[in-house]
Protein backbone atom coordinates (compact mmCIF):
# COMPACT_ATOMS: atom_id res chain seq x y z
CA UNK A 1 0.00 0.00 0.00
CA UNK A 2 1.19 3.81 -0.53
CA UNK A 3 0.69 4.63 2.70
CA UNK A 4 2.70 1.97 4.18
CA UNK A 5 5.48 2.26 1.87
CA UNK A 6 5.68 6.36 2.36
CA UNK A 7 6.40 5.17 6.18
CA UNK A 8 8.86 2.54 5.86
CA UNK A 9 6.10 -0.26 6.74
CA UNK A 10 4.81 -3.47 5.72
CA UNK A 11 1.26 -4.58 6.37
CA UNK A 12 0.62 -7.17 8.34
CA UNK A 13 -3.35 -7.74 8.09
CA UNK A 14 -5.35 -5.89 5.63
CA UNK A 15 -9.11 -6.77 4.62
CA UNK A 16 -11.60 -4.90 2.31
CA UNK A 17 -14.11 -2.16 4.07
CA UNK A 18 -17.11 -2.33 2.03
CA UNK A 19 -20.31 -2.71 4.67
CA UNK A 20 -21.24 -1.00 8.00
CA UNK A 21 -20.12 -4.40 9.77
CA UNK A 22 -16.81 -4.17 8.33
CA UNK A 23 -16.88 -0.64 10.18
CA UNK A 24 -17.41 -2.18 13.27
CA UNK A 25 -14.82 -5.10 12.60
CA UNK A 26 -12.08 -2.13 12.00
CA UNK A 27 -13.06 -0.47 15.05
CA UNK A 28 -12.73 -3.60 17.35
CA UNK A 29 -9.26 -4.55 15.51
CA UNK A 30 -7.85 -1.15 16.09
CA UNK A 31 -8.52 -1.31 20.00
CA UNK A 32 -7.61 -5.25 20.48
CA UNK A 33 -4.35 -4.51 18.20
CA UNK A 34 -3.76 -1.87 20.24
CA UNK A 35 -3.98 -3.59 23.34
CA UNK A 36 -2.07 -6.54 22.12
CA UNK A 37 0.86 -3.51 21.88
CA UNK A 38 0.48 -2.87 25.70
CA UNK A 39 -1.49 0.85 24.63
CA UNK A 40 -2.98 2.49 27.46
CA UNK A 41 -6.95 1.70 28.02
CA UNK A 42 -8.26 5.03 26.73
CA UNK A 43 -5.26 5.09 24.10
CA UNK A 44 -6.92 2.01 22.69
CA UNK A 45 -10.59 3.89 22.64
CA UNK A 46 -9.00 6.90 21.38
CA UNK A 47 -7.62 5.12 18.66
CA UNK A 48 -10.70 2.68 17.91
CA UNK A 49 -13.11 6.01 17.57
CA UNK A 50 -10.45 7.21 15.17
CA UNK A 51 -10.08 4.82 12.78
CA UNK A 52 -14.68 4.40 13.18
CA UNK A 53 -15.28 7.73 11.92
CA UNK A 54 -12.94 7.66 9.03
CA UNK A 55 -14.30 4.13 8.10
CA UNK A 56 -17.87 5.70 8.36
CA UNK A 57 -16.92 8.52 6.30
CA UNK A 58 -15.07 6.57 3.37
CA UNK A 59 -17.52 3.20 3.10
CA UNK A 60 -19.01 2.73 -0.18
CA UNK A 61 -15.51 3.92 -2.05
CA UNK A 62 -14.11 1.71 -5.05
CA UNK A 63 -11.35 -0.60 -3.42
CA UNK A 64 -11.53 0.53 -0.01
CA UNK A 65 -9.05 -1.88 1.65
CA UNK A 66 -7.97 -1.29 5.64
CA UNK A 67 -3.92 -2.49 6.46
CA UNK A 68 -2.44 -2.71 9.91
CA UNK A 69 1.33 -2.63 10.09
CA UNK A 70 4.42 -1.87 13.08
CA UNK A 71 7.06 -0.09 12.58
CA UNK A 72 9.90 2.30 14.10
CA UNK A 73 10.90 5.39 12.46
CA UNK A 74 12.63 6.24 15.01
CA UNK A 75 9.95 5.55 17.71
CA UNK A 76 7.91 2.34 17.72
CA UNK A 77 4.52 3.50 15.87
CA UNK A 78 1.04 0.81 15.27
CA UNK A 79 0.02 2.27 11.91
CA UNK A 80 -3.63 1.51 10.56
CA UNK A 81 -3.94 2.86 6.81
CA UNK A 82 -6.49 2.98 4.27
CA UNK A 83 -6.41 3.04 0.85
CA UNK A 84 -9.02 3.86 -2.12
CA UNK A 85 -9.46 3.64 -5.70
CA UNK A 86 -12.25 5.92 -6.68
CA UNK A 87 -11.28 10.03 -7.13
CA UNK A 88 -13.42 11.05 -3.58
CA UNK A 89 -12.12 13.19 -1.41
CA UNK A 90 -12.24 12.02 2.74
CA UNK A 91 -14.65 14.55 4.85
CA UNK A 92 -12.70 17.58 6.30
CA UNK A 93 -14.99 16.87 9.52
CA UNK A 94 -14.06 13.35 10.07
CA UNK A 95 -10.54 14.11 9.40
CA UNK A 96 -10.92 17.34 12.03
CA UNK A 97 -12.81 14.72 14.87
CA UNK A 98 -10.02 12.01 14.18
CA UNK A 99 -7.07 14.34 14.15
CA UNK A 100 -8.39 15.33 17.83
CA UNK A 101 -7.55 11.70 19.06
CA UNK A 102 -4.50 10.61 17.24
CA UNK A 103 -1.82 11.67 14.38
CA UNK A 104 -3.52 11.05 11.32
CA UNK A 105 -1.76 11.49 7.82
CA UNK A 106 -4.32 11.99 4.73
CA UNK A 107 -2.73 12.16 0.87
CA UNK A 108 -5.83 13.35 -1.41
CA UNK A 109 -4.05 13.05 -4.47
CA UNK A 110 -2.92 9.27 -3.90
CA UNK A 111 -6.47 8.37 -1.83
CA UNK A 112 -4.59 7.33 1.59
CA UNK A 113 -4.72 8.25 4.77
CA UNK A 114 -2.90 6.53 7.81
CA UNK A 115 -3.23 6.62 11.53
CA UNK A 116 -0.21 6.37 13.86
CA UNK A 117 -0.89 5.48 17.45
CA UNK A 118 2.78 5.97 19.59
CA UNK A 119 4.23 2.52 21.56
CA UNK A 120 5.78 2.64 24.80
CA UNK A 121 8.16 -0.64 23.71
CA UNK A 122 9.33 -2.18 20.36
CA UNK A 123 6.70 -3.30 18.59
CA UNK A 124 8.47 -4.74 15.89
CA UNK A 125 9.18 -7.90 18.03
CA UNK A 126 8.34 -11.22 16.60
CA UNK A 127 5.77 -12.18 19.40
CA UNK A 128 4.38 -8.25 19.02
CA UNK A 129 3.80 -8.60 15.33
CA UNK A 130 2.16 -12.42 16.18
CA UNK A 131 -0.15 -10.70 18.60
CA UNK A 132 -1.39 -8.11 16.15
CA UNK A 133 -2.36 -10.69 13.63
CA UNK A 134 -4.14 -12.98 15.64
CA UNK A 135 -6.02 -9.82 17.97
CA UNK A 136 -7.30 -8.60 14.30
CA UNK A 137 -7.91 -11.81 12.55
CA UNK A 138 -10.34 -12.62 15.85
CA UNK A 139 -12.65 -9.83 15.07
CA UNK A 140 -13.12 -11.44 11.53
CA UNK A 141 -16.08 -13.44 12.18
CA UNK A 142 -17.80 -10.88 15.07
CA UNK A 143 -21.58 -9.48 14.15
CA UNK A 144 -23.12 -6.08 14.23
CA UNK A 145 -24.78 -6.73 17.49
CA UNK A 146 -21.20 -8.07 19.29
CA UNK A 147 -19.76 -5.19 17.92
CA UNK A 148 -22.55 -3.30 19.71
CA UNK A 149 -22.25 -4.62 22.84
CA UNK A 150 -18.64 -4.36 22.88
CA UNK A 151 -18.53 0.11 21.61
CA UNK A 152 -21.09 0.26 24.94
CA UNK A 153 -19.28 -1.62 26.68
CA UNK A 154 -16.56 0.20 25.89
CA UNK A 155 -17.98 3.31 26.01
CA UNK A 156 -19.64 2.32 29.83
CA UNK A 157 -15.74 1.48 30.80
CA UNK A 158 -14.49 4.92 29.35
CA UNK A 159 -17.34 6.84 31.32
CA UNK A 160 -16.34 4.43 34.48
CA UNK A 161 -12.23 5.23 34.04
CA UNK A 162 -13.52 8.91 33.60
CA UNK A 163 -15.56 9.29 36.60
CA UNK A 164 -13.02 7.71 38.85
CA UNK A 165 -9.99 10.28 37.50
CA UNK A 166 -12.42 12.71 37.94
CA UNK A 167 -12.43 11.20 41.92
CA UNK A 168 -9.02 11.38 42.08
CA UNK A 169 -8.54 14.86 40.14
CA UNK A 170 -11.39 15.67 43.10
CA UNK A 171 -9.36 13.90 45.91
CA UNK A 172 -6.24 15.83 44.49
CA UNK A 173 -7.54 18.92 44.88
CA UNK A 174 -8.72 18.54 48.37
CA UNK A 175 -5.02 17.16 49.32
CA UNK A 176 -3.75 20.52 47.48
CA UNK A 177 -6.45 23.19 48.78
CA UNK A 178 -5.17 21.81 51.88
CA UNK A 179 -1.56 21.96 51.52
CA UNK A 180 -2.28 25.34 50.12
CA UNK A 181 -4.00 26.54 53.54
CA UNK A 182 -0.59 24.62 55.54
CA UNK A 183 1.52 26.67 52.87
CA UNK A 184 0.07 29.73 53.79
CA UNK A 185 -0.67 29.23 57.41
CA UNK A 186 3.22 28.13 57.24
CA UNK A 187 4.06 32.11 55.30
CA UNK A 188 2.56 33.45 57.85
CA UNK A 189 4.30 32.32 60.63
CA UNK A 190 7.33 32.68 58.92
CA UNK A 191 6.41 36.00 58.42
CA UNK A 192 6.12 37.09 61.47
CA UNK A 193 9.34 35.37 62.60
CA UNK A 194 11.11 37.11 60.07
CA UNK A 195 9.82 40.37 61.19
CA UNK A 196 11.03 39.74 64.96
CA UNK A 197 14.05 38.39 63.67
CA UNK A 198 14.65 42.21 61.65
CA UNK A 199 13.66 43.79 64.91
CA UNK A 200 16.14 42.31 66.72
CA UNK A 201 18.80 42.75 63.97
CA UNK A 202 17.91 46.40 63.93
CA UNK A 203 18.52 46.61 67.57
CA UNK A 204 21.13 44.41 67.45
CA UNK A 205 22.48 46.76 64.84
CA UNK A 206 21.67 49.81 66.77
CA UNK A 207 24.10 48.12 69.96
CA UNK A 208 26.83 47.71 67.83
CA UNK A 209 26.80 51.33 66.18
CA UNK A 210 26.99 52.12 69.80
CA UNK A 211 29.68 50.26 71.15
CA UNK A 212 31.60 51.38 68.11
CA UNK A 213 31.28 54.19 68.90
CA UNK A 214 32.52 53.90 72.55
CA UNK A 215 35.27 51.58 71.11
CA UNK A 216 36.54 54.31 68.91
CA UNK A 217 35.81 57.25 71.54
CA UNK A 218 38.38 55.19 74.06
CA UNK A 219 40.92 54.11 71.04
CA UNK A 220 40.83 57.88 70.59
CA UNK A 221 41.40 58.57 74.19
CA UNK A 222 43.82 55.92 74.65
CA UNK A 223 46.06 57.63 71.84
CA UNK A 224 45.28 61.66 73.33
CA UNK A 225 46.76 59.95 76.62
CA UNK A 226 49.35 58.69 74.98
CA UNK A 227 50.49 61.95 73.63
CA UNK A 228 49.52 64.08 76.52
CA UNK A 229 51.89 61.48 78.62
CA UNK A 230 54.94 61.79 76.11
CA UNK A 231 54.12 65.23 76.05
CA UNK A 232 54.78 65.86 79.53
CA UNK A 233 56.91 63.16 80.50
CA UNK A 234 59.60 64.42 77.84
CA UNK A 235 60.53 67.58 79.72
CA UNK A 236 61.60 65.80 83.04
CA UNK A 237 63.19 63.08 81.45
CA UNK A 238 65.62 65.44 78.80
CA UNK A 239 65.97 67.59 82.09
CA UNK A 240 67.09 64.15 84.38
CA UNK A 241 69.67 63.15 80.99
CA UNK A 242 70.52 66.71 80.72
CA UNK A 243 71.67 67.07 84.43
CA UNK A 244 73.38 63.23 84.06
CA UNK A 245 75.61 64.36 81.40
CA UNK A 246 76.72 67.68 82.64
CA UNK A 247 77.43 65.95 86.50
CA UNK A 248 79.30 63.87 84.32
CA UNK A 249 81.30 66.53 82.03
CA UNK A 250 81.78 69.08 84.40
CA UNK A 251 81.87 67.41 88.19
CA UNK A 252 83.49 64.18 86.96
CA UNK A 253 86.69 65.12 89.36
CA UNK A 254 84.36 65.39 92.50
CA UNK A 255 82.70 62.22 91.85
CA UNK A 256 84.29 59.08 92.93
CA UNK A 257 83.82 55.59 91.08
CA UNK A 258 80.72 54.69 92.84
CA UNK A 259 79.17 58.05 92.06
CA UNK A 260 80.27 58.17 87.95
CA UNK A 261 78.78 55.11 87.90
CA UNK A 262 75.03 55.56 89.26
CA UNK A 263 75.12 58.70 87.84
CA UNK A 264 75.68 56.87 84.50
CA UNK A 265 72.91 54.55 85.45
CA UNK A 266 70.89 57.45 85.70
CA UNK A 267 71.99 59.14 82.43
CA UNK A 268 71.23 55.15 80.49
CA UNK A 269 68.18 54.75 82.05
CA UNK A 270 66.78 58.68 81.07
CA UNK A 271 67.52 57.93 77.50
CA UNK A 272 65.71 54.82 77.48
CA UNK A 273 62.75 56.45 79.27
CA UNK A 274 63.39 59.00 76.46
CA UNK A 275 62.97 56.59 73.51
CA UNK A 276 59.99 54.66 75.03
CA UNK A 277 58.22 58.40 75.71
CA UNK A 278 59.79 59.24 71.75
CA UNK A 279 57.92 55.33 70.37
CA UNK A 280 54.83 56.18 72.29
CA UNK A 281 54.36 59.39 71.02
CA UNK A 282 54.57 58.42 67.37
CA UNK A 283 52.29 55.35 67.46
CA UNK A 284 49.79 58.21 69.02
CA UNK A 285 50.55 60.03 66.16
CA UNK A 286 49.99 57.06 63.52
CA UNK A 287 47.15 55.82 65.31
CA UNK A 288 45.59 59.33 64.86
CA UNK A 289 46.85 59.93 61.08
CA UNK A 290 48.65 62.73 62.19
CA UNK A 291 52.26 60.74 61.00
CA UNK A 292 52.72 61.36 57.20
CA UNK A 293 55.92 60.35 55.16
CA UNK A 294 57.41 62.90 53.87
CA UNK A 295 58.41 61.23 50.12
CA UNK A 296 61.99 61.36 48.78
CA UNK A 297 64.77 59.71 47.06
CA UNK A 298 66.83 57.72 50.06
CA UNK A 299 70.31 56.67 49.34
CA UNK A 300 70.50 53.37 50.54
CA UNK A 301 74.01 53.03 50.60
CA UNK A 302 74.12 55.71 53.21
CA UNK A 303 71.58 54.77 55.33
CA UNK A 304 72.61 51.36 55.65
CA UNK A 305 75.90 52.49 56.82
CA UNK A 306 74.54 54.72 59.07
CA UNK A 307 72.55 52.27 61.06
CA UNK A 308 75.43 49.59 60.90
CA UNK A 309 77.41 51.88 62.76
CA UNK A 310 74.40 52.68 65.20
CA UNK A 311 74.01 49.72 66.20
CA UNK A 312 77.54 48.78 66.62
CA UNK A 313 76.55 49.55 70.70
CA UNK A 314 74.51 46.58 70.77
CA UNK A 315 77.08 44.56 69.92
CA UNK A 316 79.17 42.68 72.98
CA UNK A 317 82.30 40.14 73.01
CA UNK A 318 80.66 36.40 72.60
CA UNK A 319 76.84 38.25 71.14
CA UNK A 320 75.70 37.69 67.76
CA UNK A 321 77.50 39.20 64.56
CA UNK A 322 75.53 42.19 63.14
CA UNK A 323 75.67 41.69 59.30
CA UNK A 324 74.50 44.76 56.96
CA UNK A 325 74.88 44.23 53.15
CA UNK A 326 75.24 47.19 50.94
CA UNK A 327 72.92 48.14 48.59
CA UNK A 328 73.09 50.89 45.14
CA UNK A 329 69.28 50.37 44.80
CA UNK A 330 67.05 53.17 44.27
CA UNK A 331 63.68 54.02 46.31
CA UNK A 332 61.83 57.35 47.11
CA UNK A 333 60.23 56.81 50.77
CA UNK A 334 60.80 58.04 53.84
CA UNK A 335 64.60 57.92 55.04
CA UNK A 336 63.56 58.24 58.81
CA UNK A 337 60.40 56.13 58.72
CA UNK A 338 62.72 53.46 56.51
CA UNK A 339 65.74 53.71 59.54
CA UNK A 340 63.15 53.50 62.03
CA UNK A 341 62.04 50.29 61.13
CA UNK A 342 64.72 48.39 60.28
CA UNK A 343 66.43 49.53 63.47
CA UNK A 344 63.72 48.15 65.43
CA UNK A 345 63.92 44.90 63.71
CA UNK A 346 67.97 44.80 64.22
CA UNK A 347 67.97 46.01 67.49
CA UNK A 348 65.07 43.48 68.20
CA UNK A 349 67.11 40.53 66.58
CA UNK A 350 69.84 41.07 68.48
CA UNK A 351 68.30 41.76 71.61
CA UNK A 352 66.93 37.74 71.36
CA UNK A 353 70.34 36.32 69.94
CA UNK A 354 72.55 35.56 72.37
CA UNK A 355 75.05 34.22 69.52
CA UNK A 356 74.98 33.29 66.14
CA UNK A 357 74.25 36.17 63.64
CA UNK A 358 71.93 38.67 62.57
CA UNK A 359 71.77 39.89 58.85
CA UNK A 360 69.71 42.79 57.27
CA UNK A 361 69.51 41.80 53.15
CA UNK A 362 68.20 44.29 50.63
CA UNK A 363 67.05 43.22 47.17
CA UNK A 364 64.99 43.66 44.12
CA UNK A 365 61.60 42.80 43.37
CA UNK A 366 58.62 42.98 41.42
CA UNK A 367 55.28 42.06 42.15
CA UNK A 368 51.81 43.03 40.65
CA UNK A 369 53.72 45.47 37.47
CA UNK A 370 55.50 47.53 39.91
CA UNK A 371 59.46 46.91 41.18
CA UNK A 372 59.61 46.63 45.04
CA UNK A 373 62.50 46.89 47.12
CA UNK A 374 62.80 44.09 50.04
CA UNK A 375 64.84 44.21 53.08
CA UNK A 376 64.87 40.92 54.79
CA UNK A 377 66.30 40.62 58.36
CA UNK A 378 67.38 37.33 59.73
CA UNK A 379 68.84 36.17 62.85
CA UNK A 380 69.72 32.53 64.76
CA UNK A 381 68.39 33.54 67.94
CA UNK A 382 65.50 31.77 70.04
CA UNK A 383 62.65 32.03 67.95
CA UNK A 384 58.79 32.81 68.62
CA UNK A 385 55.96 29.93 69.08
CA UNK A 386 54.03 29.45 66.26
CA UNK A 387 50.45 30.36 68.59
CA UNK A 388 52.40 33.89 69.64
CA UNK A 389 53.43 35.08 66.02
CA UNK A 390 50.11 37.17 65.82
CA UNK A 391 50.15 38.38 69.07
CA UNK A 392 53.37 39.66 68.85
CA UNK A 393 52.16 42.60 66.99
CA UNK A 394 49.83 44.01 69.33
CA UNK A 395 50.67 46.69 71.85
CA UNK A 396 52.51 46.33 74.54
CA UNK A 397 52.70 42.12 74.33
CA UNK A 398 55.47 40.34 75.10
CA UNK A 399 56.25 36.82 74.62
CA UNK A 400 56.30 35.40 78.32
CA UNK A 401 59.22 32.64 79.45
CA UNK A 402 62.30 32.34 77.77
CA UNK A 403 62.19 35.21 75.68
CA UNK A 404 61.65 37.67 78.65
CA UNK A 405 64.14 36.59 81.14
CA UNK A 406 66.71 39.07 81.34
CA UNK A 407 65.36 41.55 78.16
CA UNK A 408 64.20 44.49 78.69
CA UNK A 409 61.86 46.12 76.54
CA UNK A 410 57.98 47.57 75.99
CA UNK A 411 56.07 45.64 73.61
CA UNK A 412 56.32 48.06 70.68
CA UNK A 413 59.02 47.41 68.66
CA UNK A 414 57.13 45.02 66.36
CA UNK A 415 53.88 46.74 66.22
CA UNK A 416 55.59 50.30 65.27
CA UNK A 417 57.35 49.08 62.53
CA UNK A 418 54.38 47.13 60.94
CA UNK A 419 52.68 50.48 60.86
CA UNK A 420 55.26 52.63 59.86
CA UNK A 421 55.90 49.90 57.08
CA UNK A 422 52.23 50.18 56.33
CA UNK A 423 52.25 54.04 55.99
CA UNK A 424 55.32 53.64 53.77
CA UNK A 425 53.43 51.60 51.30
CA UNK A 426 54.74 48.14 51.86
CA UNK A 427 53.45 44.89 54.03
CA UNK A 428 55.98 43.41 56.86
CA UNK A 429 55.17 39.56 57.32
CA UNK A 430 57.59 37.71 59.65
CA UNK A 431 58.27 33.84 60.08
CA UNK A 432 59.67 31.97 63.29
CA UNK A 433 60.15 28.49 64.56
CA UNK A 434 61.85 28.43 67.77
CA UNK A 435 65.06 27.44 68.33
CA UNK A 436 65.92 28.21 64.91
CA UNK A 437 65.33 32.02 64.57
CA UNK A 438 62.84 34.30 62.85
CA UNK A 439 63.20 36.37 59.60
CA UNK A 440 61.05 39.33 59.10
CA UNK A 441 61.12 40.94 55.51
CA UNK A 442 59.60 44.69 54.56
CA UNK A 443 58.46 45.04 51.27
CA UNK A 444 58.08 49.01 50.08
CA UNK A 445 57.59 50.36 46.85
CA UNK A 446 60.47 51.56 44.84
CA UNK A 447 58.74 54.25 43.65
CA UNK A 448 56.91 55.58 46.83
CA UNK A 449 53.51 54.54 47.98
CA UNK A 450 51.04 53.07 45.65
CA UNK A 451 48.09 54.74 44.29
CA UNK A 452 45.53 51.96 45.89
CA UNK A 453 46.57 53.87 49.56
CA UNK A 454 45.02 57.30 48.71
CA UNK A 455 43.21 58.45 51.41
CA UNK A 456 39.54 59.21 51.25
CA UNK A 457 39.96 62.53 49.98
CA UNK A 458 42.91 61.81 47.47
CA UNK A 459 42.25 61.36 43.93
CA UNK A 460 42.10 57.62 42.50
CA UNK A 461 42.16 59.79 38.49
CA UNK A 462 44.33 62.16 36.85
CA UNK A 463 43.60 65.68 37.93
CA UNK A 464 45.14 67.45 34.39
CA UNK A 465 46.39 65.58 31.41
CA UNK A 466 49.81 67.37 31.25
CA UNK A 467 51.34 69.12 33.85
CA UNK A 468 54.74 71.35 33.63
CA UNK A 469 56.74 71.42 36.70
CA UNK A 470 59.76 74.40 36.64
CA UNK A 471 62.05 73.57 39.38
CA UNK A 472 65.58 73.44 39.33
CA UNK A 473 65.67 71.37 42.43
CA UNK A 474 66.69 68.05 41.24
CA UNK A 475 65.68 66.25 44.59
CA UNK A 476 62.27 68.19 45.12
CA UNK A 477 61.39 67.29 41.36
CA UNK A 478 62.11 63.79 42.36
CA UNK A 479 60.34 63.82 45.82
CA UNK A 480 57.16 65.46 44.32
CA UNK A 481 56.90 62.92 40.88
CA UNK A 482 55.22 59.82 42.79
CA UNK A 483 52.61 62.63 43.67
CA UNK A 484 52.38 64.23 40.22
CA UNK A 485 52.31 61.00 38.23
CA UNK A 486 48.26 60.66 40.35
CA UNK A 487 47.38 63.74 38.96
CA UNK A 488 48.91 64.69 35.58
CA UNK A 489 48.52 61.57 32.52
CA UNK A 490 52.12 63.21 31.63
CA UNK A 491 54.52 65.27 33.73
CA UNK A 492 57.03 68.33 31.72
CA UNK A 493 60.01 68.86 34.02
CA UNK A 494 62.17 72.48 33.19
CA UNK A 495 65.16 73.05 35.00
CA UNK A 496 65.32 76.80 34.21
CA UNK A 497 62.99 79.91 33.94
CA UNK A 498 64.32 81.09 31.02
CA UNK A 499 62.92 78.16 29.32
CA UNK A 500 59.23 77.93 31.01
CA UNK A 501 57.46 79.87 28.46
CA UNK A 502 58.77 78.17 25.50
CA UNK A 503 57.69 74.97 27.04
CA UNK A 504 54.39 75.86 28.47
CA UNK A 505 53.87 77.53 24.09
CA UNK A 506 55.07 74.17 22.90
CA UNK A 507 53.44 71.52 25.29
CA UNK A 508 50.14 73.65 26.32
CA UNK A 509 49.92 72.27 29.42
CA UNK A 510 46.39 72.06 31.56
CA UNK A 511 48.58 73.79 34.50
CA UNK A 512 52.08 74.73 35.44
CA UNK A 513 53.95 74.30 39.05
CA UNK A 514 56.30 77.09 39.24
CA UNK A 515 59.49 77.74 41.53
CA UNK A 516 59.63 81.06 42.68
CA UNK A 517 63.59 80.62 43.15
CA UNK A 518 65.19 79.84 40.01
CA UNK A 519 68.70 80.39 39.01
CA UNK A 520 68.36 82.53 35.77
CA UNK A 521 64.69 84.15 35.28
CA UNK A 522 62.72 83.27 38.97
CA UNK A 523 59.61 82.43 39.52
CA UNK A 524 58.16 86.16 39.42
CA UNK A 525 59.53 87.11 35.90
CA UNK A 526 58.10 83.40 34.17
CA UNK A 527 54.58 84.55 36.23
CA UNK A 528 55.03 88.20 34.19
CA UNK A 529 55.95 86.08 30.88
CA UNK A 530 53.06 83.90 31.01
CA UNK A 531 50.33 86.50 31.83
CA UNK A 532 51.79 88.93 29.08
CA UNK A 533 51.23 86.85 26.60
CA UNK A 534 47.58 86.16 25.15
CA UNK A 535 48.28 82.65 24.28
CA UNK A 536 49.37 81.45 27.64
CA UNK A 537 47.58 84.12 29.72
CA UNK A 538 44.94 81.74 30.31
CA UNK A 539 47.13 78.33 31.79
CA UNK A 540 46.67 78.20 35.48
CA UNK A 541 49.50 78.76 37.81
CA UNK A 542 50.26 76.99 40.76
CA UNK A 543 53.20 78.52 42.82
CA UNK A 544 55.40 76.06 45.33
CA UNK A 545 57.72 77.75 47.77
CA UNK A 546 59.95 77.16 50.93
CA UNK A 547 59.75 81.12 51.36
CA UNK A 548 57.89 82.47 54.55
CA UNK A 549 54.66 83.76 53.71
CA UNK A 550 56.08 87.49 55.09
CA UNK A 551 58.64 87.49 52.61
CA UNK A 552 56.23 86.69 49.43
CA UNK A 553 55.87 89.98 47.17
CA UNK A 554 52.12 89.35 46.79
CA UNK A 555 51.57 92.57 44.48
CA UNK A 556 54.06 90.19 41.80
CA UNK A 557 51.98 87.28 42.47
CA UNK A 558 48.16 87.99 40.94
CA UNK A 559 48.39 85.54 38.04
CA UNK A 560 49.00 82.63 40.26
CA UNK A 561 45.88 80.82 40.79
CA UNK A 562 47.02 79.64 44.07
CA UNK A 563 50.83 79.65 46.27
CA UNK A 564 51.69 76.44 48.40
CA UNK A 565 54.42 75.60 50.90
CA UNK A 566 56.92 73.15 49.71
CA UNK A 567 57.68 71.80 53.24
CA UNK A 568 54.07 71.00 54.10
CA UNK A 569 52.64 69.91 50.13
CA UNK A 570 49.96 67.32 50.14
CA UNK A 571 48.04 65.16 47.87
CA UNK A 572 45.07 66.80 48.32
CA UNK A 573 45.99 70.20 48.79
CA UNK A 574 48.02 70.12 45.34
CA UNK A 575 44.58 68.36 43.90
CA UNK A 576 42.63 71.26 44.63
CA UNK A 577 44.88 73.78 43.95
CA UNK A 578 45.38 72.17 40.13
CA UNK A 579 41.81 71.36 40.07
CA UNK A 580 40.60 75.10 41.18
CA UNK A 581 38.96 74.05 43.88
CA UNK A 582 38.16 76.55 46.69
CA UNK A 583 39.96 74.37 49.17
CA UNK A 584 43.55 75.51 47.75
CA UNK A 585 45.08 78.83 49.23
CA UNK A 586 44.39 81.40 46.66
CA UNK A 587 47.44 83.55 46.04
CA UNK A 588 45.80 87.04 46.46
CA UNK A 589 44.96 85.97 50.43
CA UNK A 590 46.80 87.89 52.90
CA UNK A 591 49.12 86.41 55.16
CA UNK A 592 51.22 87.48 58.17
CA UNK A 593 54.77 85.15 58.96
CA UNK A 594 54.44 81.93 59.57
Amino acid sequence: MNSFTALGADPLVSFPLTTEQDVFLLRRSGKSAAEALGVEKQDQIRLATALSELGRDLLGSDGLTVAFGVTRRPLPLLLVGMDWTEDRDLGGEAVQAASRLVAVHYTPSEHTVTVEQPLTSDGRAAEAIEQVREAVLAHTEAGVPDDSRAQTSDLIAALVESRAQREELRRLNDELEETNRGVVALYSELSEELEETNRGVVALYAELEEKSRLLREASEAKTRFWANVSHELRTPVNSVVGLARLLLEFDGERLDEEQRRQIGLISASGATLLALVDELLDVAKAESGRLEPHWAPVDLRAALGQLRGTLRGFESPGAAELIVAESGLSIVSDEVMLIRVLRNLLSNALKFTPSGTVRLDVAADRADGRDRVVFTVSDTGIGIPEEEQQQIFEEFYQVRGLHQRGRSGTGLGLPYARRLTELLGGRLELTSEPGSGTVVTVMLPADGRPAAQAGPDEPTTPVVAVLVTVDDDDSFRASIRPLLDRLAGRVVEVAEGGRASETVRRERPDAVLLDLHLPDLDGYGVLAELAADPALAAVPVVVLTSTPPGDLDRDRLTHARAVLDKGALSLPELAAALAGSSDAEPARREEGPA
